[in-house]
């Protein structure tokens, strides 16, 4: 399984956009309950309300016209788990977690619900200390990518069925959908799926805990690159 990317510096927040001015905060939000010290679970507490609450806030501005279900299940679409993994993973939090030594071993850097929480409890510690529109400002950002392809009429579709629509409609081939690796004891494995648009020449990967997990998230990676590419003819 290998292990983590050593830092050989004390993590500032930079790589978070973000540079905390009490270091503490930072170190806290970063350590697992299984290694010594203060531990993340209570900011994780408070930044799990804190992303709920300003995800709301953005798609019943964004969305006037939405009714409460589309926007709860939108909102769903964006909070879970396997998402805020996603982002944890595109920030590279792996590489910077304190692990106790069984987690280390276990793997525990690349597991979706440690990423999910520490993700969570990062934004908390913005929150504490940064204020409410720093850390507004920091959910934003780290949301952007998902935020430019949502839609509460797609909330009901995952993302290969929204994917596919979107290259029915232009009239593209299916994409394609290989394993590149799994990795991992059986009980606890980690697969990483390439999904491939050969018309538009583009490939993305992902990884999750089960084949339809990595596919789902590379597919809606994907759909966000097309889109992204459309864009820009």
């Amino acid at each position: 399984m290998g292990q983590p990317r050593v830092r050989a510096e004390r993590p500032d927040g930079e790589f978070l956009g973000y540079r905390f001015k009490d270091q503490t905060l930072l170190e806290r939000a970063l350590t697992h309950r299984s290694a010594a010290g203060e531990h993340n679970e209570r900011l994780e507490f408070l930044g799990d309300a804190l992303i709920g609450f300003m995800i709301a806030d953005y798609l019943f501005n964004r969305f006037p016209d939405a009714d409460e279900g589309a926007l709860t299940r939108t909102r769903a679409t964006l909070v879970n788990r396997d998402s805020l993994a996603a982002i944890a993973r595109g920030l590279d939090l792996g590489a910077h977690l304190r692990l106790g030594e069984g987690e280390l071993k276990s793997g525990g850097w690349r597991r979706d619900s440690i990423l999910a929480n520490c993700f969570e409890a990062l934004v908390g510690a913005v929150f504490l200390d940064g204020g409410m529109e720093a850390c507004r400002e920091r959910v934003d950002a780290w949301f952007a990518e998902r935020f430019a392809t949502i839609d509460p009429k797609d909330a009901t579709k995952d993302p290969k069925t929204q994917l596919q629509e979107y290259l029915q409609s232009r009239r593209h081939a299916l994409p394609a959908y290989r394993t590149l690796d799994v990795s991992g004891p059986p009980h606890n494995q980690t697969f990483l799926i390439e999904c491939a648009i050969p018309a538009l020449d583009l490939a993305v990967e992902a990884e999750g805990k089960s084949r339809r997990r990595a596919e789902q998230e590379a597919a809606r990676l994907a759909l966000a690159a097309a889109q992204a590419q459309f864009v820009k003819e």
